[in-house]
Protein backbone atom coordinates (compact mmCIF):
# COMPACT_ATOMS: atom_id res chain seq x y z
CA UNK A 1 0.00 0.00 0.00
CA UNK A 2 1.45 3.51 -0.72
CA UNK A 3 0.09 7.07 -0.05
CA UNK A 4 0.70 9.77 -2.48
CA UNK A 5 0.03 13.27 -2.63
CA UNK A 6 -0.14 15.02 -6.10
CA UNK A 7 1.58 12.25 -7.91
CA UNK A 8 0.54 8.56 -8.84
CA UNK A 9 3.50 5.87 -9.71
CA UNK A 10 1.86 3.78 -12.37
CA UNK A 11 4.47 0.98 -11.22
CA UNK A 12 3.46 0.66 -7.46
CA UNK A 13 -0.41 -0.35 -9.73
CA UNK A 14 1.57 -2.80 -11.65
CA UNK A 15 0.09 -4.64 -15.03
CA UNK A 16 -2.60 -6.27 -13.61
CA UNK A 17 -4.65 -3.23 -12.91
CA UNK A 18 -8.21 -4.01 -11.52
CA UNK A 19 -7.05 -7.43 -10.25
CA UNK A 20 -9.31 -8.62 -7.26
CA UNK A 21 -11.81 -11.19 -5.70
CA UNK A 22 -15.22 -12.45 -6.79
CA UNK A 23 -17.17 -14.38 -4.04
CA UNK A 24 -21.25 -15.23 -3.64
CA UNK A 25 -22.48 -17.33 -0.78
CA UNK A 26 -25.35 -19.71 -2.85
CA UNK A 27 -28.70 -21.27 -1.98
CA UNK A 28 -26.54 -24.26 -2.02
CA UNK A 29 -25.17 -26.83 0.45
CA UNK A 30 -22.33 -29.45 0.42
CA UNK A 31 -25.23 -32.32 0.22
CA UNK A 32 -26.48 -30.32 -2.97
CA UNK A 33 -23.27 -30.76 -5.06
CA UNK A 34 -22.57 -34.11 -6.89
CA UNK A 35 -20.29 -36.76 -6.11
CA UNK A 36 -18.07 -36.59 -8.89
CA UNK A 37 -16.85 -33.03 -8.38
CA UNK A 38 -14.68 -33.61 -11.70
CA UNK A 39 -18.01 -33.15 -13.67
CA UNK A 40 -18.57 -29.72 -11.62
CA UNK A 41 -14.99 -28.64 -12.38
CA UNK A 42 -15.06 -29.58 -16.66
CA UNK A 43 -18.45 -27.55 -16.69
CA UNK A 44 -16.57 -24.42 -14.95
CA UNK A 45 -14.04 -24.83 -17.30
CA UNK A 46 -16.16 -25.27 -20.27
CA UNK A 47 -18.01 -21.78 -19.30
CA UNK A 48 -15.27 -20.00 -18.88
CA UNK A 49 -12.23 -19.09 -21.27
CA UNK A 50 -9.38 -19.74 -19.19
CA UNK A 51 -5.25 -20.48 -20.31
CA UNK A 52 -3.50 -19.14 -22.95
CA UNK A 53 -2.75 -20.50 -26.07
CA UNK A 54 0.98 -19.76 -27.15
CA UNK A 55 2.79 -19.63 -30.14
CA UNK A 56 1.24 -18.93 -33.83
CA UNK A 57 -2.24 -20.35 -32.81
CA UNK A 58 -4.97 -18.22 -34.38
CA UNK A 59 -7.57 -19.71 -31.67
CA UNK A 60 -6.58 -18.33 -28.45
CA UNK A 61 -8.31 -21.21 -25.78
CA UNK A 62 -8.06 -18.07 -23.13
CA UNK A 63 -10.42 -15.84 -25.49
CA UNK A 64 -14.22 -15.96 -26.40
CA UNK A 65 -14.48 -16.97 -29.64
CA UNK A 66 -17.78 -15.88 -29.45
CA UNK A 67 -18.74 -13.69 -26.37
CA UNK A 68 -21.79 -14.82 -24.89
CA UNK A 69 -24.89 -12.16 -24.23
CA UNK A 70 -23.90 -11.00 -20.88
CA UNK A 71 -20.14 -10.47 -21.92
CA UNK A 72 -21.95 -7.78 -24.58
CA UNK A 73 -24.44 -6.44 -22.07
CA UNK A 74 -20.86 -5.15 -19.98
CA UNK A 75 -18.87 -4.56 -22.91
CA UNK A 76 -21.90 -1.74 -23.77
CA UNK A 77 -20.79 -0.48 -20.37
CA UNK A 78 -17.47 -0.02 -21.60
CA UNK A 79 -17.74 1.25 -25.09
CA UNK A 80 -17.29 4.72 -24.61
CA UNK A 81 -14.34 4.79 -22.26
CA UNK A 82 -12.76 2.27 -24.60
CA UNK A 83 -13.67 4.71 -27.65
CA UNK A 84 -12.02 7.56 -25.80
CA UNK A 85 -8.72 5.30 -24.92
CA UNK A 86 -8.52 4.22 -28.29
CA UNK A 87 -8.59 7.46 -30.14
CA UNK A 88 -6.21 9.46 -28.00
CA UNK A 89 -3.89 6.14 -27.71
CA UNK A 90 -4.86 4.06 -30.79
CA UNK A 91 -1.87 1.89 -29.93
CA UNK A 92 -4.49 -0.15 -27.87
CA UNK A 93 -6.84 -0.76 -30.44
CA UNK A 94 -4.45 -4.23 -30.90
CA UNK A 95 -4.90 -5.59 -27.80
CA UNK A 96 -7.53 -8.87 -26.29
CA UNK A 97 -10.35 -6.54 -25.03
CA UNK A 98 -13.71 -7.40 -26.43
CA UNK A 99 -12.94 -11.18 -26.14
CA UNK A 100 -10.99 -11.12 -22.72
CA UNK A 101 -14.01 -9.81 -21.42
CA UNK A 102 -15.72 -12.86 -18.89
CA UNK A 103 -12.47 -14.75 -19.18
CA UNK A 104 -9.81 -15.86 -16.00
CA UNK A 105 -6.74 -15.63 -17.81
CA UNK A 106 -3.23 -17.35 -16.16
CA UNK A 107 -0.75 -17.94 -13.09
CA UNK A 108 -2.29 -17.84 -9.81
CA UNK A 109 -6.03 -16.47 -10.84
CA UNK A 110 -8.70 -19.31 -10.37
CA UNK A 111 -12.12 -20.22 -9.88
CA UNK A 112 -13.20 -22.18 -6.71
CA UNK A 113 -15.97 -23.73 -4.97
CA UNK A 114 -15.90 -23.80 -1.34
CA UNK A 115 -17.44 -24.51 1.58
CA UNK A 116 -17.94 -22.55 4.74
CA UNK A 117 -18.44 -23.65 8.60
CA UNK A 118 -21.90 -24.78 7.45
CA UNK A 119 -21.00 -26.24 4.79
CA UNK A 120 -22.77 -23.82 2.72
CA UNK A 121 -21.51 -23.34 -1.19
CA UNK A 122 -19.56 -20.02 -2.46
CA UNK A 123 -18.27 -19.68 -5.28
CA UNK A 124 -14.82 -17.13 -5.77
CA UNK A 125 -12.85 -16.43 -8.18
CA UNK A 126 -9.50 -14.22 -9.18
CA UNK A 127 -8.96 -12.34 -12.05
CA UNK A 128 -7.84 -8.92 -13.39
CA UNK A 129 -8.23 -6.52 -16.13
CA UNK A 130 -6.53 -9.05 -18.68
CA UNK A 131 -4.48 -7.96 -21.96
CA UNK A 132 -6.00 -4.66 -22.02
CA UNK A 133 -5.05 -3.71 -18.54
CA UNK A 134 -1.59 -5.25 -18.88
CA UNK A 135 -1.32 -3.15 -21.78
CA UNK A 136 -2.27 0.04 -20.56
CA UNK A 137 -0.16 -0.91 -17.11
CA UNK A 138 3.06 -1.64 -19.37
CA UNK A 139 2.78 1.42 -21.61
CA UNK A 140 2.22 4.32 -18.80
CA UNK A 141 5.13 2.81 -16.48
CA UNK A 142 7.42 3.43 -19.95
CA UNK A 143 5.82 6.48 -20.42
CA UNK A 144 6.37 7.82 -17.25
CA UNK A 145 10.02 6.51 -17.06
CA UNK A 146 10.71 8.54 -20.23
CA UNK A 147 9.27 11.70 -19.08
CA UNK A 148 11.38 12.31 -16.13
CA UNK A 149 14.30 10.60 -18.00
CA UNK A 150 16.41 13.61 -17.26
CA UNK A 151 15.47 13.05 -13.25
CA UNK A 152 15.36 9.32 -13.09
CA UNK A 153 18.79 8.84 -11.40
CA UNK A 154 17.52 10.65 -8.63
CA UNK A 155 15.33 8.09 -7.51
CA UNK A 156 16.28 4.60 -5.12
CA UNK A 157 14.04 3.04 -8.70
CA UNK A 158 13.64 3.41 -12.13
CA UNK A 159 9.83 1.69 -11.01
CA UNK A 160 9.07 4.78 -8.86
CA UNK A 161 8.59 7.01 -11.76
CA UNK A 162 5.67 8.81 -11.41
CA UNK A 163 3.12 12.06 -13.46
CA UNK A 164 2.43 14.68 -11.35
CA UNK A 165 -1.06 15.79 -10.56
CA UNK A 166 -2.36 18.84 -12.95
CA UNK A 167 -0.29 17.32 -16.24
CA UNK A 168 -1.88 16.01 -18.85
CA UNK A 169 -0.28 12.56 -18.61
CA UNK A 170 -1.28 12.61 -15.20
CA UNK A 171 -5.16 12.61 -16.15
CA UNK A 172 -4.84 10.10 -18.93
CA UNK A 173 -3.14 7.15 -16.94
CA UNK A 174 -6.23 7.87 -13.59
CA UNK A 175 -8.71 7.59 -16.34
CA UNK A 176 -7.60 4.67 -18.50
CA UNK A 177 -6.85 2.73 -14.80
CA UNK A 178 -10.64 3.66 -13.80
CA UNK A 179 -11.90 2.57 -17.09
CA UNK A 180 -8.95 -0.84 -16.65
CA UNK A 181 -10.79 -1.24 -13.14
CA UNK A 182 -14.12 -1.27 -14.36
CA UNK A 183 -13.23 -3.82 -16.46
CA UNK A 184 -11.86 -5.90 -14.21
CA UNK A 185 -14.77 -5.53 -11.81
CA UNK A 186 -17.12 -6.24 -15.02
CA UNK A 187 -15.07 -9.15 -15.67
CA UNK A 188 -15.19 -10.91 -12.41
CA UNK A 189 -19.13 -10.36 -13.03
CA UNK A 190 -19.16 -12.20 -16.88
CA UNK A 191 -17.24 -14.91 -14.64
CA UNK A 192 -19.42 -15.03 -11.98
CA UNK A 193 -22.84 -15.24 -13.89
CA UNK A 194 -21.40 -18.20 -16.23
CA UNK A 195 -20.51 -20.08 -13.37
CA UNK A 196 -23.47 -19.95 -11.42
CA UNK A 197 -25.35 -21.55 -14.44
CA UNK A 198 -22.72 -24.12 -14.75
CA UNK A 199 -23.20 -24.87 -11.43
CA UNK A 200 -27.24 -24.72 -11.53
CA UNK A 201 -26.93 -26.56 -14.80
CA UNK A 202 -25.27 -29.40 -12.53
CA UNK A 203 -27.07 -29.65 -9.39
CA UNK A 204 -30.13 -28.91 -11.18
CA UNK A 205 -31.01 -26.35 -8.25
CA UNK A 206 -31.31 -22.57 -8.02
CA UNK A 207 -27.74 -21.44 -7.11
CA UNK A 208 -28.52 -17.44 -5.99
CA UNK A 209 -30.30 -16.98 -2.74
CA UNK A 210 -33.66 -14.88 -2.96
CA UNK A 211 -31.70 -12.44 -1.32
CA UNK A 212 -28.05 -11.63 -0.55
CA UNK A 213 -26.43 -9.43 1.98
CA UNK A 214 -23.86 -7.89 1.75
CA UNK A 215 -20.90 -9.97 3.24
CA UNK A 216 -22.90 -12.48 1.33
CA UNK A 217 -21.63 -11.20 -2.41
CA UNK A 218 -18.20 -9.58 -2.81
CA UNK A 219 -16.46 -8.24 -5.60
CA UNK A 220 -13.17 -5.90 -4.44
CA UNK A 221 -10.11 -4.74 -5.98
CA UNK A 222 -6.50 -5.40 -4.49
CA UNK A 223 -4.14 -4.30 -7.18
CA UNK A 224 -5.54 -0.60 -7.60
CA UNK A 225 -5.51 3.25 -7.48
CA UNK A 226 -7.95 5.25 -6.16
CA UNK A 227 -8.46 8.72 -4.14
CA UNK A 228 -9.16 8.96 -0.66
CA UNK A 229 -9.50 10.74 2.44
CA UNK A 230 -6.88 9.83 5.43
CA UNK A 231 -6.17 12.15 8.25
CA UNK A 232 -7.96 15.26 7.03
CA UNK A 233 -6.23 15.25 3.76
CA UNK A 234 -7.01 13.80 0.34
CA UNK A 235 -4.19 11.60 -1.16
CA UNK A 236 -4.14 8.90 -3.39
CA UNK A 237 -3.84 5.24 -2.08
CA UNK A 238 -2.17 2.39 -4.34
CA UNK A 239 -3.06 -0.77 -3.16
CA UNK A 240 -0.80 -3.90 -4.77
CA UNK A 241 -1.64 -7.04 -3.26
CA UNK A 242 -3.83 -5.16 -0.70
CA UNK A 243 -7.67 -4.82 0.20
CA UNK A 244 -9.36 -1.70 1.79
CA UNK A 245 -10.40 -2.62 4.92
CA UNK A 246 -12.30 0.44 5.58
CA UNK A 247 -14.59 -0.10 9.11
CA UNK A 248 -17.51 -2.62 8.19
CA UNK A 249 -16.52 -3.21 4.45
CA UNK A 250 -16.20 -6.68 3.42
CA UNK A 251 -13.27 -8.45 1.75
CA UNK A 252 -12.32 -11.73 0.63
CA UNK A 253 -8.54 -13.17 1.49
CA UNK A 254 -7.55 -16.25 -0.22
CA UNK A 255 -5.14 -18.94 0.79
CA UNK A 256 -3.23 -20.75 -1.80
CA UNK A 257 -4.52 -23.91 -3.76
CA UNK A 258 -5.57 -26.16 -0.87
CA UNK A 259 -5.53 -24.12 1.52
CA UNK A 260 -7.75 -21.69 3.56
CA UNK A 261 -9.76 -18.59 2.62
CA UNK A 262 -11.50 -15.71 4.63
CA UNK A 263 -14.26 -13.29 3.98
CA UNK A 264 -13.60 -10.95 6.36
CA UNK A 265 -14.59 -7.47 7.58
CA UNK A 266 -12.67 -4.11 7.94
CA UNK A 267 -11.73 -2.61 11.28
CA UNK A 268 -11.09 1.00 9.71
CA UNK A 269 -7.61 0.79 11.07
CA UNK A 270 -5.97 4.39 10.38
CA UNK A 271 -2.51 3.63 10.54
CA UNK A 272 -2.84 1.01 7.51
CA UNK A 273 -4.78 3.47 5.57
CA UNK A 274 -7.61 0.88 6.14
CA UNK A 275 -5.89 -1.75 3.92
CA UNK A 276 -5.16 -5.46 4.66
CA UNK A 277 -3.03 -7.75 3.19
CA UNK A 278 -4.81 -9.71 0.10
CA UNK A 279 -3.91 -13.17 0.26
CA UNK A 280 -1.05 -15.77 1.70
CA UNK A 281 2.12 -14.35 -0.91
CA UNK A 282 4.37 -16.49 -2.19
CA UNK A 283 7.70 -17.81 -0.38
CA UNK A 284 9.46 -18.37 -3.46
CA UNK A 285 9.52 -17.98 -7.17
CA UNK A 286 7.63 -20.01 -9.54
CA UNK A 287 10.77 -21.21 -11.08
CA UNK A 288 12.10 -22.36 -7.60
CA UNK A 289 8.76 -24.03 -7.09
CA UNK A 290 8.70 -25.98 -9.89
CA UNK A 291 12.45 -27.52 -9.68
CA UNK A 292 11.64 -28.24 -6.25
CA UNK A 293 8.25 -30.18 -6.35
CA UNK A 294 7.10 -32.63 -8.06
CA UNK A 295 3.64 -33.82 -9.46
CA UNK A 296 3.48 -36.29 -6.68
CA UNK A 297 3.82 -33.47 -4.18
CA UNK A 298 1.09 -31.26 -5.79
CA UNK A 299 -0.85 -34.95 -5.75
CA UNK A 300 -0.34 -34.99 -2.36
CA UNK A 301 -0.93 -31.67 -1.36
CA UNK A 302 -4.06 -31.19 -2.85
CA UNK A 303 -5.54 -34.51 -2.00
CA UNK A 304 -8.72 -32.75 -0.68
CA UNK A 305 -9.46 -30.72 -3.67
CA UNK A 306 -10.53 -31.76 -7.10
CA UNK A 307 -7.83 -29.87 -9.38
CA UNK A 308 -5.71 -30.21 -12.16
CA UNK A 309 -2.59 -32.09 -10.90
CA UNK A 310 0.09 -31.83 -13.46
CA UNK A 311 3.69 -30.78 -14.47
CA UNK A 312 1.90 -26.99 -15.39
CA UNK A 313 0.52 -26.11 -11.58
CA UNK A 314 3.33 -27.15 -9.73
CA UNK A 315 4.20 -23.49 -9.41
CA UNK A 316 0.68 -22.85 -7.53
CA UNK A 317 1.82 -26.14 -4.75
CA UNK A 318 0.47 -24.95 -1.58
CA UNK A 319 4.16 -25.16 0.01
CA UNK A 320 5.08 -22.33 -2.50
CA UNK A 321 2.87 -19.70 -0.57
CA UNK A 322 3.06 -18.59 3.23
CA UNK A 323 0.68 -19.99 5.85
CA UNK A 324 -2.50 -17.98 5.58
CA UNK A 325 -3.62 -18.43 9.29
CA UNK A 326 -0.28 -16.65 10.56
CA UNK A 327 -1.29 -14.07 7.78
CA UNK A 328 -4.55 -14.15 8.92
CA UNK A 329 -3.25 -13.35 12.43
CA UNK A 330 -0.52 -10.24 11.21
CA UNK A 331 -3.10 -8.70 10.46
CA UNK A 332 -6.26 -9.21 13.63
CA UNK A 333 -6.23 -5.48 14.13
CA UNK A 334 -7.21 -4.94 10.49
CA UNK A 335 -9.91 -7.24 9.48
CA UNK A 336 -12.30 -9.82 11.05
CA UNK A 337 -13.19 -12.71 9.72
CA UNK A 338 -16.68 -13.56 9.19
CA UNK A 339 -16.97 -16.83 7.08
CA UNK A 340 -13.84 -19.33 6.52
CA UNK A 341 -14.11 -21.17 2.97
CA UNK A 342 -12.39 -24.54 2.25
CA UNK A 343 -12.06 -25.65 -1.00
CA UNK A 344 -13.34 -28.80 -3.10
CA UNK A 345 -12.90 -27.39 -6.49
CA UNK A 346 -10.57 -25.15 -8.34
CA UNK A 347 -10.34 -24.25 -12.14
CA UNK A 348 -6.77 -22.58 -13.06
CA UNK A 349 -5.33 -21.34 -16.02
Amino acid sequence: MIPTKGAIIPAAVGVDIGCGMNALRTALTAEDLPENLAELRQAIETAVPHGRTTGRCKRDKGAWENPPVNVDAKWAELEAGYQWLTQKYPRFLNTNNYKHLGTLGTGNHFIEICLDEADQVWIMLHSGSRGIGNAIGTYFIDLAQKEMQETLETLPSRDLAYFMEGTEYFDDYLKAVAWAQLFASLNRDAMMENVVTALQSITQKTVRQPQTLAMEEINCHHNYVQKEQHFGEEIYVTRKGAVSARAGQYGIIPGSMGAKSFIVRGLGNEESFCSCSHGAGRVMSRTKAKKLFSVEDQIRATAHVECRKDAEVIDEIPMAYKDIDAVMAAQSDLVEVIYTLRQVVCVKG
